[in-house]
């Protein structure tokens, strides 16, 4: 007897890359004693204080929940948990007044939104979104779900471990050759850490003036940042003074997922100051009826939070960071100075490249399926395995063109301390190990 056939495009689908390691494990028959994952941004801290609150209270008197009534919201999501992004950005010294709000299951859903909305029709290639290589790799695999084009501005990992952001003169080029609808910004970088200034952000936010495109900033990572001589960067830190013309093409992608620790709540948001994007995305999200309406009440505490205590909360998260960043990237520099180590100024992830101590023919998506189906080593006598994220899945290659990625891993820091801390050893023994049998 036959099966059915599925699709053209899931017979072509390949799991994500943040995903992968995590996939092939699970299959894996015979499992070390301990696995390291930091191949996705899994965050393991405890959520913010007022989310918590309400997340062990949901049957409290006040709560929508007290009888056991679950409904949905609006579309646009509850105005209290509106409220709540919007608290976010004025406890940070944004103007809010103009800003619209809707909520989105996780900022995933805000990334298909804007595509559908701000791309050419679907199966063309007019108006890709233009993105700065390497990407975020859900953008590219969105794009491919919903048939729109991407296009992309490359950067280069410099020995020094520093991605070179390329020059304004070079990004316009592509620009007239993709004649893109929107430029796709992510200010503190997943997964390069690099961290933009005003200075980058206003010379982008002049091509889309001068290109009429929108200008979508992805803010997931907004208040992880690690240089204390910067201001806070945002999309909405511009204006027409900065600017003339950006306003009324700004976009941004909000999430509880990393800042607020709650990446299993999904909820996060599309922000616009464009009244004609938000009416007509809301209308396209109808479809969805609304985001998790007990994740919106969970988010929905931090409206009420004062600046202090939202600055506090961020401040502390900073530390942290930080000092996991700086432990890694030593102790990875210390065993094999010949690796190629990106040191983030921003959000929570490192890139490690292997070009200059692996043999030729090494690909980071073998090494990462050998790491998960069958590689351990001895970590203080318990066997240990590590998963991590293949980089060729973070640059938008055509088929044969070189991926920069094929010696290049990305790795979270969402472990605990006492496992980040194994990563050095572990990523530098698997590695010999891998080679030496390849």
């Amino acid at each position: 007897m036959s099966n059915p056939n599925v699709s053209a495009h899931f017979e072509s689908r390949k799991p994500s890359a943040v995903r992968l390691a995590q996939m092939k494990y699970e299959e894996r028959k015979v499992k070390p004693e301990a696995v390291i994952n930091v191949g996705i941004g899994n965050v393991s801290l405890p959520t913010n204080p007022a989310m918590q609150k309400r997340m062990f209270n949901l049957n409290a008197p006040g709560s929508p929940f007290e009888k056991g009534v679950i409904r949905y919201s609006s579309t646009a999501g509850t105005e209290e948990c509106q409220n709540a992004f919007k608290n976010i950005l004025a406890s940070e010294g944004f103007d809010t007044s103009k800003l619209h709000i809707q909520v989105t299951d996780g900022g995933s859903a805000g990334m298909e939104l804007l595509l559908i909305g701000l791309c050419g029709p679907a199966g063309t290639d007019e108006k890709p979104l233009m993105m700065i290589d390497p990407a975020y790799t859900n953008y590219i695999s969105f794009a491919e779900r919903v048939g729109r084009k991407t296009a992309t501005i490359k950067r280069q990992l410099g020995e020094n471990g520093t991605f070179n952001l390329p020059s304004l003169e070079k990004i316009e080029e592509e620009i007239k050759i993709h004649k893109p609808g929107a430029l796709l910004v992510i200010p503190y970088d997943n997964p390069t850490g690099q961290l933009y200034d005003y200075d980058d952000l206003k010379g982008l936010a002049s091509l889309c003036v001068k290109y009429d495109m929108w200008m979508v900033s992805d803010e997931a990572y907004r208040e992880l940042y690690y240089d204390d001589e910067k201001p806070l960067v945002s999309v909405w830190g511009l204006s027409d003074k900065d600017v003339p013309g950006i306003e009324g093409r700004r976009i941004s992608i909000e999430t509880a997922s990393k800042v607020w620790n709650a990446c299993g709540l999904r909820i996060g948001a599309v922000i616009t100051d464009n009244a004609k994007f938000n009416n007509r995305s809301i209308a396209e999200y109808t479809a969805n009826l609304c985001a998790n309406v007990i994740g919106q009440y969970i988010f929905g505490g931090l409206a009420h939070e004062s600046k202090e205590d939202i600055a506090k909360w961020c401040t502390g998260l900073k530390d942290y960071y930080k000092e996991q960043i700086v432990m890694v990237y030593n102790g990875l520099k210390e065993l094999e100075p010949n690796l190629i180590v990106s040191n983030p100024d921003a959000s929570i992830y490192s890139v490690i490249d292997v070009r200059n101590v692996v043999k030729p023919g090494f690909k980071a998506i073998d090494f990462v399926l050998y790491c998960a189906g069958e590689g351990a080593i001895d970590i203080d006598g318990v066997e240990t395995t590590l998963l991590v994220a293949p980089m060729s899945g973070f640059y938008n290659t055509d088929e044969g063109e070189y991926n920069p990625g094929s010696t290049q891993f990305r790795i979270s820091f969402v472990e605990t301390p006492e496992n980040l801390a194994k990563i050095p050893e572990l990523f530098t023994k698997l590695l010999k190990e891998y080679e030496a049998q390849r």
